[in-house]
């Protein structure tokens, strides 16, 4: 069985083995210039990198100081997670 989540990964689930395999293919993750406290997004922590399990929070700070990073800005939210942004959250107005 195969099935996309957030556009970004691909999950193949095999009847004869135990686990899914999660594949994540590449996106365009946002550069810093465009992340901002307070702005809603989707990050990914450090120990759920293995599942693509993605947390959605409020930008508390930045911490990545480069304008980019192949795996995503890294941020804390307002909850104290941290992770890095895989998307920014769209506000349906």
């Amino acid at each position: 069985m195969l099935s996309i989540h957030e556009g970004c990964q691909l999950i193949i689930n095999l009847p004869h083995y135990r686990s899914k395999f999660v594949i994540i293919t590449p996106m365009a993750v946002p550069k810093r210039s465009e992340i901002r406290p307070g702005m809603r997004v989707r990050i990914i922590e450090k120990q759920n990198q293995p599942t693509g399990v993605l947390t959605e929070g409020v930008v508390a700070r930045l911490l990545t100081s480069s304008p980019s990073h192949p795996h995503g800005i890294k941020v804390m939210l307002v909850n104290g997670k941290v992770g890095r942004v895989q998307s920014i959250v769209e506000n349906d107005i």
